[in-house]
């Protein structure tokens, strides 16, 4: 048995999404935790778990791109009130809780503090494939895959031990990062996939030009969901949020058109739905998620929203619906081993990961 601290970025839903899965399991182990969240993450796992509500910083966009001056506001008005949680952080989920071990899923307060206090620290998350694996970058985003890099560091300096989730697997560059399929919920591992007749669309900060574009084709239909609206206009019918519902609706979708975030191309992957994705410009995440879904051949990658760049996808989708056929998901089950295997024995396995960093 095992004292946790557990921090999860608050930034969307996939952290927590993630968090939820590995967090259960190690409770059902015997270990005890302590999760340390915001925003989203803190609002999605507060009912489930013992979660410490911190600061943490946000992305700010507008129209599907990245709004660096909106963005350095946003969080420049949080620093007093990172700092006042910081300090009630290190007193109540390290002094005296004084955890084994600390993971993190991309949230830097439990890292910093992690090696303040001289303990192995484990990230879970996808962020540090962009450090740590050797995959292809167009030369168009040669630059910003190294501030990426640096940004990722910056937020998580000195991991022990790093168990990486991803859809497109390449070789490590050091022998503490681990591989893994993407963590699936256990509400999309339950799903039966069917062949319905609409595409499902997911949007975000508005992104009113994509909503015109997909006007235009008159013979599909287009369930659109991330709008304040529940109506309907011609071809695009808008549906108020509702997990139970999206998940039914992506289930049965022909395809999905939507914003390249990790933890929805996942989920359409394991579906076997041919993917559209349309990467936050300015995000660089995004842009390599779209890139690799495009490499696999299951989808297209959709840097600037046109009517001939739709029309492509949807005239292809049943190549990308061949292409997925053999396509090969997970029950989260090899992660759950590998964290079993570092905390076994008083967190041995991970106590000597931390040696050799020291």
């Amino acid at each position: 048995m095992a004292k946790i601290v557990y921090g999860v970025s608050g930034e969307g839903s996939g952290h927590s999404s993630r968090a939820r899965e590995i967090a259960a399991h190690l409770q059902q182990q015997g270990h005890i935790l302590r999760l340390v969240s915001y925003d989203r993450g803190y609002e999605n796992l507060k009912e489930d778990f013992d979660v410490f509500e911190t600061e943490g910083l946000s992305i700010e966009s507008t129209d599907n791109k990245v709004s660096m001056v909106d963005t350095f506001t946003e969080n420049l008005k949080r620093l007093p009130e990172g700092h006042k949680r910081l300090q009630e952080l290190r007193r109540t989920r390290f002094k005296e809780f004084r955890p084994d071990v600390v993971i993190t899923d991309f949230e830097p307060m439990t890292a910093y503090l992690a090696t303040h206090y001289d303990l192995p620290l484990i990230t879970v998350d996808n962020q540090h494939r962009m450090r740590y694996l050797k995959y292809d970058c167009p030369h168009e985003l040669k630059i910003e895959s190294q501030v990426t890099k640096t940004i990722i560091r910056a937020m998580v300096p000195r991991p022990d031990v790093s168990l990486v989730t991803t859809f497109f697997f390449c070789e490590a560059q050091n022998d503490r990062t681990f591989l893994f399929p993407p963590i699936l919920r256990r509400a999309v591992l339950d799903l039966q996939p069917q062949l319905g007749q609409h595409i499902l669309v997911y949007l975000t900060s508005g992104f009113e030009s994509l909503l015109d574009t997909l006007k235009t084709f008159h013979r599909e239909r287009f369930l659109v969901y991330g709008t304040d609206r529940t109506d309907r206009d011609g071809v695009l019918t808008y549906k108020p949020f509702s997990r139970e519902g999206f998940l039914l609706d992506l289930a049965s979708c022909q395809a999905v058109v939507a914003t390249a975030g990790f933890t929805l191309i996942s989920e359409a992957l394991h579906l076997k739905k041919p993917y559209c994705a349309l990467p936050m410009q300015g995000q660089f995440e995004q842009q390599l998620n779209a890139f690799q879904v495009k490499q696999l051949g299951f989808g297209k990658d959709v840097s600037s929203v046109t009517a001939e760049a739709v029309g492509d996808f949807l005239y292809r989708l049943p190549d990308f619906q061949d292409q997925l056929k053999d396509h090969q998901s997970s029950d989260n089950r090899h992660i759950k081993q590998k964290l079993d295997e570092l905390l076994a024995d008083n967190c041995a396995v991970a106590r000597e990961f931390h040696e050799r960093r020291r």
